[in-house]
């Protein structure tokens, strides 16, 4: 579930027009009844003594070469800035899922705590600037592709955080559990899942005016690169004109820095047959350069949710999108609650929308959003026993929809809280990323 190259066959025989259209209907969306579950937790890693001193690169690589001799059944991954990534493997139910993470992010946290290091639940890092930690080819050139909009390109890449959850698609069948009725919730019920997890509200040491700047950073990068296609009653056919129409990041080469060409886009790039024709391992490579907030890999991987407080933090989101998605009676509930939102995009797409502007911007203060959050979350703590979630499980879900969605509230305003609560002093003293004081 990570966005290494592959999946596609190696043969280097250029594809047609035709071809890529139905490679990506039929790679991208694979339906079936709702089985498997993932995971994808991303992590801000801090100086444990002090979160706002930054890490440097000598000990962020000597942690992690420590990290890469520990046996885990997540995959671990490095990002651009030095984040740190473990996707789950697909699991068969919720707390399959939840046991292999937390297992395997206890074992990470006591490598990295030898070090004096944490993991920092937080959407975007509120002190320190974008700082590239990994030098690759796949990483100049994103970068290069990126700054042409502007530094947002650069936020997402060495500053931000998720908690990314992996569904399936869904029946062929219509229905709650239909794989269009699915795509469509996915895209609505994500502003609900912005507004409620905002975590991301400062940047540069100062409030940037959202709730969650991971979002903005997102938003800002553009639609061709970041956003979503126009929701319509045949999901396949939507995805294959965006991944056609979608602006060709880069080039590989096998030697030197790639190429990272202006106005081409994979359609043009079949159609010219310039610079060289592409193939299906390009037509693979283009999907993973594309950050829809809502992205089909055969399954659909929701990725709009801020990375959460706490230690646990994560397991909450990624309870409430299991239950809402795959428990047929709160999908149905969803549905409903979250239908009167889509008047509020106007027809655009995703995140590029009103809806999804509010919903990172003043998150569940918005009333709207916090009535269908709430009615959200209760139809997940319904479901959840029937999903076999343990009482520990339900009662985080339950402790963050009162602490947060009943009073209007997200992470964010915790954060922000306790800025404004310090900032009459000499030395302020940062918000925790655990919610605890910091360590002296």
């Amino acid at each position: 579930m990570s966005d290494t190259a592959g999946g596609c066959a190696e043969p280097r025989t250029p594809v047609t027009e035709a071809e890529v259209e139905a490679l990506v209907r039929g790679i991208c969306f694979k339906t079936g009844p709702p089985r498997l579950l993932g995971v994808e937790v991303e992590w801000l890693v801090h100086e444990l003594r002090d979160p706002r001193l930054p890490v440097s690169p000598e000990r962020l690589e000597a942690a992690y070469a420590a990290l890469r001799t520990v046996p885990l059944r997540s995959a671990l991954t490095i990002e651009p800035g030095g984040q740190l990534e473990l996707s789950s493997p697909p699991a068969a139910s919720l707390m399959e899922c939840v046991g292999t993470v937390s297992a395997d992010l206890d074992a990470v946290r006591a490598v990295l705590r030898e070090d004096g290091l944490l993991l920092a639940g937080l959407g975007h890092a509120p002190w320190h600037r974008p700082r590239r930690f990994l030098r690759e080819p796949r990483y100049d050139a994103m970068e290069a592709c990126l700054d042409r909009t502007g530094p947002a390109g650069r936020g997402m890449m060495c500053a931000s955080a998720s908690v990314q959850v992996c569904v399936d698609a869904g029946y062929e069948e219509p229905g709650p559990l239909g794989h269009v009725r699915r795509w469509w919730l996915a895209h609505q019920l994500g502003a609900v899942l912005v507004a409620v997890f905002a975590n991301s509200p400062i940047a540069d040491g100062r409030p940037t005016g959202w709730l969650s700047t991971r979002q903005l950073r997102w938003a800002q990068i553009g639609t061709g690169r970041a956003g979503a296609p126009v929701l319509d009653a045949d999901p396949r056919g939507a995805w294959a004109r965006h991944v056609l129409d979608a602006p060709v990041m880069c080039v590989r080469r096998d030697g030197g820095p790639w190429d990272v060409p202006r106005g081409l886009t994979f359609r043009k790039w079949v159609r010219s047959g310039t610079p060289g024709p592409p193939t299906r391992d390009d037509l693979d490579y283009h999907v993973t350069t594309l950050f829809p907030p809502v992205r089909p890999r055969g399954h659909l991987e929701l990725r709009m949710i801020d990375a959460q407080p706490g230690d646990d933090g994560w397991i909450v989101p990624l309870a409430v999108v299991a239950a809402l998605f795959d428990d047929p009676e709160a999908a149905e509930t969803a549905y409903r609650a979250v239908k009167p939102l889509a008047e509020r995009a106007r027809g655009m797409p995703a995140p590029h929308n009103p809806l999804w502007w509010d919903a990172a911007r003043v998150g569940p203060a918005d009333p709207e959003l916090r009535e269908v959050a709430a009615g959200c979350f209760t139809a997940a703590l319904r479901a959840l026993p029937r999903l076999g979630a343990t009482t520990q499980v339900v009662d985080a879900v339950g402790t963050y929809r009162d602490r947060y969605v009943a009073r209007g509230r997200c992470p964010a305003d915790d954060l922000l809280d306790e800025l404004r609560a310090t900032a009459g002093g000499t030395r302020p003293r940062p918000p925790h990323p655990h919610g605890k004081d910091t360590p002296s």
